[in-house]
């Protein structure tokens, strides 16, 4: 399918995207929720505003957009046909801070998941990654 979107529609679509209570968040949270934990969220004093934060058992869960941190599933490597650089460094960029913050939270003594938008739409597979994420929480050192 060849992009026929101008300049114009291209970044109104990129501007309506937003970063905070985003489906694929509203699912994790649902969820997570459903299983007992509680959670506080997007905590700015926290590197890189973490969706949910679960602060009395040390443990971060990130949702992120595969387009736009660039997972490397087939939504994460889609190149935008207008102003390919600019977004392609854009996302770039996102990638690169993304690591940079996880590193700083795990020397900090935070346990991180990042949880990827297309796994958000297998149910059965979300709900044993935050089972194993919390699992680890609870195991004695």
């Amino acid at each position: 399918m060849v992009d026929t979107l101008t300049t114009e529609q291209r970044r109104a679509c990129m501007q309506a995207v937003h970063s905070e209570d985003t489906t694929p968040e509203m699912i994790v949270r649902r969820l997570a929720h459903s299983m007992g934990y509680r959670y506080a969220l997007h905590n700015k004093n926290l590197p890189g505003k973490p969706d949910l934060v679960f602060v009395s058992r040390r443990r971060i869960i990130f949702v992120h957009g595969c387009f736009w941190h660039k997972h490397n599933c087939r939504h994460g490597r889609i190149s935008p046909a207008t102003n390919s650089d600019y977004w392609n460094s854009k996302r770039q960029r996102n990638a690169e801070r993304d690591r940079e913050h996880i590193k700083v939270l795990r020397k900090g003594g935070w346990s991180v998941l990042v949880l990827w938008e297309c796994w958000t739409r297998d149910p059965v597979s979300l709900r044993k990654r935050l089972e194993n994420f919390f699992h680890e929480a609870d195991s004695p050192e």
